[in-house]
């Protein structure tokens, strides 16, 4: 893909005070939830760019492409905002575990209140290590 300047529309969210907005990624087919990721405004461009969601690591302060060392990329479908402009939904086809433990969702744990405790309702697909 070639290089464009950043659509204006991207202008007009609401970002957090270190420049960053929450980015839930839905499957675009199942629509399964599949992760959450922070984006900034250099993360926004790439994914726009190349079609591929990319973050920005809180952790490691830097730019991050899903899938960069797994393979298990996400193929953006579609980019959505809610009413508040402060939250992005990203619709994506999923190559491979969404989850760095293997899972397709990372939200593969539910609560289970007879138990007071988590139970993993997801399947392992791939090998984390």
């Amino acid at each position: 893909m070639t290089k464009r300047p950043m659509a204006a529309a991207f202008d007009n969210l609401k970002y957090d005070a270190k420049g960053l907005i929450p980015a839930i990624v839905q499957d675009a087919q199942s629509k399964t939830v599949l992760m959450m990721g922070w984006m900034n405004r250099e993360s926004i461009q790439k994914t726009i760019e190349t079609g591929k969601v990319h973050f920005f690591s809180r952790s490691r302060n830097k730019l991050w492409q899903k899938g960069e060392s797994s393979g298990h990329v996400q193929q953006v479908k579609s980019i959505r905002v809610d009413c508040d402009g402060d939250t992005l939904l990203i619709e994506a086809e999923q190559t491979g575990a969404a989850c760095h433990e293997g899972y397709f969702s990372c939200f593969f744990r539910q609560y289970q209140a007879a138990q007071d405790d988590w139970k993993t309702i997801g399947k392992r697909i791939a090998d984390p290590h």
